[in-house]
């Protein structure tokens, strides 16, 4: 639950501290995060991002003038909820809705230990559009579509909201700035009991980050996430050139997919060529609760087009919805 908290006067506690406390009756900890930013409204500090806010039980405020230090304590706590395996009662349609209708008697099918799994349906996707005015000032979208209503994997939920990212960017802890109004979006949709809250979420990043969005936000809304990225940044070996002359490669030319292995050894992803005769693949991350062969099929259940529709849905209208709000939007830079 990401909240909105009053701590004390700004006099008291400089604007830009991030604090960072812990339960420490909990096994592992529990963990609260918040930024404290002054609010346009009052003199007090705005606090935002906490993490279980209702387990709060003390703060303890960083010794460090560093705000990375801390931001690196708090990743690493998170990090540790991590599951990088499916964790999920729903099963994989085992036809694609972009050439199969799927019918309603396959909602559901039986698990080998007699019980009923539901099929995945719901697939939703995020996305965050700044406005050019104010790099400051944003739009986040969140987008759910359905992949059994029919083959044209319907939009059945959008929402949008315009927010101010008061949350400097500290490189490689881009999660603390975009992932508060998102999570916003999230619970308000889990609050009001919608019927079509997403069952995977999709994120659109710089994938293989180590612990990126896609796994923040999965750690933190307890779904299971994926990250998609459109370019691939050099990691332990792994560039987009290279990746792109695997991809055309004699052997692989009939190949839509390629496992990313880095000279460590390790699995960093894939590279899915999501359209036919596209040069230019899509990359995938896990996010949390899902493995990269889950996350491989259901991405492939959503493409219509070279990005996943749930993220260019949600992309295209957070776009649209800064183009009609310009007014509201040079109000606030005003």
């Amino acid at each position: 639950m990401w909240l909105e908290i009053r701590l004390k006067p700004a006099e008291i506690v400089p604007c830009g501290t991030i604090f960072v406390g812990v339960h420490n009756t909990c096994p592992n900890g529990t963990i609260f995060v918040f930024y404290a930013s002054p609010s346009p409204r009052s003199s007090w500090i705005d606090i935002i991002s906490v993490i279980d806010s209702n387990q709060i039980v003390g703060l303890r405020k960083s010794r460090s003038s560093s705000s990375s230090s801390w931001t690196t304590r708090a990743q690493e706590l998170l990090r540790r909820r991590l599951i990088l395996e499916d964790d999920f009662t729903w099963k994989i349609p085992t036809t694609t809705t972009t050439t199969t209708t799927t019918t309603s008697s396959s909602l559901e099918d039986e698990a080998e230990d007699g019980k009923k799994l539901l099929m995945l349906r719901y697939v939703g996707g995020v996305d965050l559009s700044f406005s050019k005015d104010d790099p400051s000032m944003a739009c986040a979208a969140l987008v759910v579509l359905d992949l059994q209503a029919d083959a044209t994997l319907n939009v059945v939920y959008h929402d949008f909201t315009l927010t101010h990212l008061h949350i400097p960017y500290i490189p490689g802890f881009l999660a603390f700035r975009e992932a508060p109004v998102l999570l916003d979006l999230l619970d308000k949709m889990k609050r009001d009991s919608n019927p079509f809250y997403p069952q995977v979420h999709a994120k659109l990043m710089v994938p293989f980050v180590g612990f990126g969005l896609a796994c923040h936000l999965g750690v933190m809304a307890d779904l299971p996430t994926i990250g998609i990225g459109k370019n691939l940044h050099h990691v332990d070996g792994l560039t987009q050139s290279g990746v792109r002359k695997l991809l055309e490669a004699k052997e692989n030319c009939a190949e839509d997919l390629i496992t990313l292995t880095g000279c460590s050894g390790r699995v960093w992803g894939a590279a899915l060529r999501s359209t036919r005769g596209s040069l230019k693949p899509v990359f995938i991350s896990v996010g949390h609760r899902i493995s990269l062969d889950t996350a491989i099929k259901v991405v492939k259940l959503t493409c219509k087009y070279r990005v996943p529709e749930p993220i260019r849905q949600a992309d295209i209208r957070s776009r649209s919805f800064l183009q009609k709000n310009q007014g509201v939007i040079k109000k606030e830079c005003d």
